[in-house]
């Protein structure tokens, strides 16, 4: 179940809501577990019992660290910290990178090692980051040990996450786990927010989607260089209003249910740098690296080589982090070289440019490693890298690329203005708190348009795809 489905928004979360908003606060947590892996199980239910698992093993971790740092005994509160990351990891490992693994023993070796073939738990890299967070934050006192287990379950289960993210530490909503307030404001303003994510990815995301899937599938050769440009242009804004609509919509149900989820994008297409562009996409990825890999290697630190070392060490471990295929790995280590180069060398360099020079640069970059994100097979990325650079027997267009461009024209103006600021500007001046019954009215016509037009390409659609289950 997703929810940018029909059987989510007119049967699932009304009934949540409902059960949520009607039981005494005491039971909430435990409404918010259990519907938590009710939703969890709609795809695939064996692994419900993946999850009970990881909830049982890092909240007994957890209390194990606690117990032994009250102790005095620091070293022993250590090995539990390490011992449930092993755990962790292991899990991720071997559900996700088995296969990966066993088939590079066969082509390395020549041997025929029978693939394991398992279905990934979908969400388990959001999910394991999750929970590892826990233990730590303990041992470096960032957060109490939730002594309620109901309460953690719901915490790692949650579903306004749990599938794409934001990534939740647990220090930041430790809190509210306990002693959360619901009001009217917030849960007005979650269904806002959840309505401009359902907008994203229902009315942008799947439609310029149908571009990336005509142009990807398209024979090489056949493929003009403007079709490439627009091709990749597509999957571009595809992942961005997908990721960052399903983001927008797990903030929003968070703030429903009295939770206040960090932000996960901040407009990474306007930005000016590689490095700035890392500051403002998928920011609770990159902060839970920085936090847990790049610091405690040692950060800024330490030495220049081991600095670069560091940085290494994150963008291999993000690159995989997406996917057990060698195209995420050259992907991270494709950031992390351009990182590198910005940090040490480049970055006051484009701070003195013109701001669209550095602007076109960035997305120059951008826009290329896309084509290693949408591609598992490194010889379709060589192919189209070179369609987009080298004219093949379309040229640099064709009849069929003006039509393509004819029909999603307009979309793209679109897409275009709303990965910038302005339409968010434009709302708060439109909202603005100085007629405020007219302000709810407008907001009440905003939140109802957005849902009656969603609702009407669901009932009618063949494409709704969810990007980021694989992950």
């Amino acid at each position: 179940m997703v929810f940018s489905s029909l059987v989510y928004l007119f049967r699932f979360l009304p009934i949540v809501l409902i059960l949520y908003f009607i039981a005494p606060k005491n039971i909430r947590n435990a409404i918010l577990f259990v519907v938590s892996l009710i939703f969890y199980s709609w795809g695939e239910p064996i692994y419900v019992v993946l999850m009970i698992f990881s909830t049982v093993v890092d909240y007994t971790h957890g209390w194990l660290v606690d117990s032994n740092l009250k102790k005095g005994n620091r070293a022993r509160a250590k090995y539990f910290v390490i011992e449930s990351m092993v755990i962790n990891l292991a899990l991720l490992g071997f559900f996700k990178y088995a296969d990966f693994l066993l088939g590079n023993i066969n082509n390395l070796f020549g041997t025929e090692i029978p693939l394991l073939k398992l279905a990934l738990p979908i969400g388990i890299s959001f999910y394991t980051f999750q929970t590892m967070s826990y233990t730590v934050d303990i041992y470096r006192g960032q957060a109490k040990v939730q002594r309620n287990i109901i309460s953690f379950g719901a915490y790692v289960a949650l579903f306004p996450q749990l599938i794409a993210g934001p990534i939740v530490q647990y220090k930041t909503v430790a809190e509210e786990l306990d002693h959360r307030s619901e009001s009217m404001d917030l849960f007005a303003s979650g269904v806002m927010k959840f309505m401009c994510g359902l907008g994203k990815k229902v009315l942008l995301a799947n439609n310029i989607g149908l571009l990336w899937d005509t142009v990807s599938t398209m024979a090489p050769a056949q493929t003009s260089v403007l079709a490439a440009w627009l091709g990749i242009t597509a999957y571009c804004f595809q992942v961005y209003f997908d990721f960052s609509g399903y983001s927008d919509m797990a903030i929003g149900l968070g703030r429903m249910f009295g939770f206040h989820f960090l932000e996960n994008f901040n407009y990474p297409f306007v930005s000016k740098s590689i490095t700035e562009f890392w500051r403002r996409w998928h920011i609770s990825l990159g902060s839970w690296f920085r936090e847990y890999v790049y610091i405690p290697l040692g950060g800024n630190r330490v030495s220049l080589p081991k600095q670069v070392r560091n940085i290494a060490v994150v963008w291999l471990l993000t690159g995989f982090w997406h996917g057990a295929s060698w195209n995420f790995v050259l992907w991270g280590v494709y950031f992390g070289v351009f990182l590198v180069i910005e940090k040490f060398f480049l970055a006051n360099i484009l701070k003195k440019l013109p701001d669209f020079v550095s602007h076109i640069y960035t997305l120059f970059l951008v826009w290329v490693s896309f084509v290693l994100f949408g591609f598992d097979d490194l010889t379709r990325v060589g192919s189209y890298l070179k369609s987009m650079f080298i004219p093949g027997a379309a040229g640099f267009v064709d009849t069929q690329t003006l039509y393509l461009l004819r029909n999603y024209a307009v979309m793209l103006v679109i897409l275009i203005f709303a990965s910038t600021s302005v339409p968010k500007r434009l709302m708060e001046k439109l909202f603005s708190a100085e007629y405020p019954r007219a302000t709810t009215v407008a907001k009440m016509m905003f939140v109802a348009g957005i849902f009656l037009v969603s609702v009407g390409y669901l009932v009618d659609a063949t494409y709704n795809p969810f990007l980021y289950f694989r992950f």
